[in-house]
């Protein structure tokens, strides 16, 4: 479970402003708004990448708010994570990509990394790539290497940011479903910024906007789709209807 109360965080100018949401344990929640409205600032207060202003972030009964380098870093070992641009490493073949966070978080045997690559490399419909060039591969397999390296941990906290940007929509789909079977499979609780909402809205269990920094809309996938809210209708149905 995760939960924030009330998380304001600024650079100069307001960027998260009074946000209070709960993600419970084992759901998809989807997080959508527009630009530079606060959704990727907002992953990396939940794991203490950037401190919050004031409020508070409580994950699995741990505040996050008030933890020092080292227990942060014990916290971060609960989270995978994508980020928008993948951060795969070009000088590093693809097995080396994955096993990355396995040898640099956890003391563990050659043989169980090498095992847990080439299991999600066989997850990701990839085997076999474990020598492959970064640089050779396509948009679509480079997400799965950064699907694979944000689950090798196992962790039970994952947060994705656009894990489909660039993807065509058939593409997109099927990382979206992917996603979707890895939480299924993991009981993992995932928070997803995404852009593409008609593909995102087939995953979530929950949806919240953010709009200029504050949370608008807080609800299961069907009420977020049923909203009155104007701006809400307005990001989901691509409505014509003034600036947001």
């Amino acid at each position: 479970m995760i939960r924030l109360e009330h998380v304001s965080k600024a650079f100069g100018q307001p960027v998260l402003r009074d946000v209070s949401f709960e993600v419970p344990a084992g759901c998809l929640y989807g997080l959508i708004g527009p630009g530079a409205s606060g959704k990727s600032v907002l992953l990396k207060c939940i794991v203490g990448l950037l401190k919050p202003d004031s409020g508070s972030i409580d994950v699995e009964g741990t505040e996050v708010t008030k933890l020092d380098d080292l227990e942060l870093q014990q916290l971060r070992l609960k989270f995978g994570m994508l980020f928008q641009n993948n951060a795969l490493f070009d000088y590093m073949p693809v097995g080396d990509n994955i096993a990355f966070p396995l040898r640099r978080l956890f003391d563990l045997p050659e043989a169980e990394i090498q095992q847990r690559v080439a299991e999600r490399l066989e997850r990701m419909a990839l085997p076999g790539f474990e020598a492959r060039a970064v640089g050779g591969l396509s948009g679509g397999q480079r997400k799965r290497i950064g699907v694979a390296r944000a689950t090798v941990t196992r962790a039970p906290i994952v947060l994705y940011d656009e894990p489909a940007a660039g993807l065509d929509p058939v593409t997109s789909q099927k990382i979206f479903n992917l996603l979707r079977d890895e939480q299924r499979q993991a009981n993992a609780t995932v928070i997803m910024v995404s852009s593409d909402i008609d593909r995102l809205l087939t995953v979530t269990d929950r949806v919240g906007m953010l709009l200029k920094g504050r949370l608008i809309f807080d609800g299961t996938t069907e009420e977020a789709k049923a909203s009155t809210i104007p701006a809400v209708k307005q990001f989901i149905y691509g409505l014509d209807e003034g600036p947001l």
